[in-house]
């Protein structure tokens, strides 16, 4: 179906569906749906769809409940409401034999543009010149020049020039890992390397764990990866996910957090979360 006929469509949505609540605080704040779509990045077809109550039409429920979630949030109603309602109304959709629709290969929204392919391409040549130029220090460290200073010396220099980022950066390392609910439900499991459980529950809004120091290899399972608030020594750490997926058997030491929360940010997908 085209853009023009879609937008030709004016059906009757329900009144206090999510299509209907949108719609109603879109033209409560003035907006237009071509000025939604320009700043949430959603196709105009698909915030169509959604106002029109169809949202079993989209691609795939994630992208129901994640478009969903952004256009609440523009338009300032409670976008955990919205997507609560979302999955209610799929959940009804679904019962009935209307489930979503598959995956849209020629979606402009989810092909990569050029320029997203060449900044790729340049990252991939400079992951690939950090991993050369990392494996040759390691293994054959002497072919490099010689340090022009004893690096204890070092050390011992920065720490009396007052080098505090890299000393704050080892103790936020070692420092508690927590985790904290950020909404009602949250369903996680947190487990060691040998699968030994350290604590499963339905976790309500605001509860929290605390990961133990002494656990070896600890890992989390939860399909509301989006809900969970981390942090690593008082620090804010990013969420594992933002979108509506199941994350499993992912590493959660202070290193690899950390890890994950120094790496550059890739462009974001239309998709988002939902759990």
């Amino acid at each position: 179906m085209s853009d023009e006929e879609i937008l030709e469509q004016e059906p009757v949505v329900p009144a206090g569906t999510v299509g209907a609540r949108l719609k109603q605080a879109r033209e409560d704040a003035g907006m237009e749906l071509t000025q939604v779509a320009a700043e949430t990045r959603i196709p105009q077809r698909h915030l169509l769809t959604i106002e029109n109550g169809r949202l079993a039409d989209l691609p795939a429920r994630t992208y129901a409940v994640g478009f969903s979630r952004t256009y609440a949030r523009l338009v300032g109603l409670d976008e955990r409401e919205i997507v609560e309602q979302a999955r209610l109304e799929l959940a009804d959709g679904e019962d009935a034999g209307d489930a979503p629709a598959k995956f849209e290969p020629g979606d402009p929204a989810r092909v990569p543009g050029r320029g997203l392919a060449w900044f790729a391409l340049f990252a991939a040549v400079l992951l690939l010149g950090g991993i050369y130029a990392f494996y040759s220090s390691y293994f054959a460290p002497g072919m490099g020049p010689a340090p022009l200073q004893d690096p204890k010396a070092e050390v011992a220099d920065k720490a009396a020039d007052g080098d505090a980022p890299a000393q704050a950066a080892a103790t936020a390392a070692t420092g508690p890992v927590v985790f904290t609910s950020e909404m009602d439900g949250t369903w996680v499991k947190f487990y060691d390397a040998n699968g030994e459980r350290l604590y499963e529950a339905q976790m309500a809004e605001g509860d929290s764990f605390t990961v133990p120091a002494d656990a070896e290899g600890p890992q989390v399972w939860t399909g509301r990866p989006y809900a969970l608030a981390i942090t690593v020594g008082g620090r804010s750490v990013p969420k594992l996910s933002e979108v509506d997926e199941v994350i499993k058997d992912a590493p959660i030491t202070a290193e690899a957090l950390l890890a994950r929360a120094e790496r550059p940010a890739t462009p974001a997908s239309p998709a988002a979360d939902g759990g």
